[in-house]
């Protein structure tokens, strides 16, 4: 049954993200629409499980998520109330379909080799904020390969946040590569939940990113152990 809905998601991806990328760069005024439209169709015509527990809170103007499939881009691009603008490596940038899926929304596409790398990123940051989009970034900065332990924050999602005082939700990610890892077409079976964590600032304390990473961290442990996974 796993490789039989691995087999859907791939036929879904190939028909219908490019049609979704012709929607984005013909509406792009629509943009937002057009993708939380389309998520939340993938995990429907997939029947996954997935969970939000706690309250996305609108007020924060960045999301800050572990990383283990991607079905976590899809599944908050599913649910978020606002418009998010995904902050990830310019490589992606270059694959054939997820490239164009990254670039018609004009989400954040960095070159971390580039020495003006992080100069490029304050002002394109500038720019999405000014447009009422929330940041959502990957601080483990790739997907983890599974066990217990979070991978080590890295400091670009700290400077983004102290340089524009953003208040930041974290959220938990627990059982997404379980229930999909497209690359074994492996779709489905258990369950996968996202805890929405309350928004801190930056501000509250010198020591702020060390400690969320650590709420996150233990927060993942206990839930890890609820579904047993």
């Amino acid at each position: 049954m796993k490789k039989i809905r691995g087999l859907l998601a791939f036929a879904f991806i190939l028909l219908v993200i490019p049609f979704m990328i012709a929607l984005l760069y013909l509406r792009p005024a629509k943009g937002r629409a057009i993708r939380q439209a389309c998520a939340k169709l993938f995990v429907r015509f997939l029947g996954l499980r997935v969970d939000l527990v706690g309250e996305l809170d609108p007020s924060a103007k960045m999301i800050m998520l572990n990383h283990q499939s991607f079905l976590d881009v899809i599944f908050m691009e599913a649910i978020h109330p606002k418009d998010l603008c995904w902050i990830a490596k310019k490589e992606l940038g270059k694959t054939p379909l997820y490239g164009h899926a990254l670039k018609a929304p004009r989400m954040i596409l960095i070159n971390r080799e580039d020495k003006k790398g992080l100069l490029f990123l304050l002002k394109e940051t500038k720019e999405r904020l000014e447009k009422n989009r929330v940041l959502a970034i990957f601080p483990e900065g790739t997907r983890s390969k599974g066990g217990e332990r979070f991978l080590p924050f890295k400091s670009g999602a700290k400077v983004l946040a102290e340089k524009f005082h953003l208040p930041i939700q974290p959220i938990v990610v627990v059982g997404t590569r379980s229930i999909f890892d497209l690359a074994k077409l492996s779709v489905g079976g258990g369950k996968a939940r996202f805890i929405a964590l309350p928004t801190r600032s930056p501000l509250s304390s010198p020591s702020w990113y060390e400690e969320m990473r650590e709420e996150m961290q233990q927060r993942y442990k206990e839930e890890l152990l609820s579904l047993s996974i």
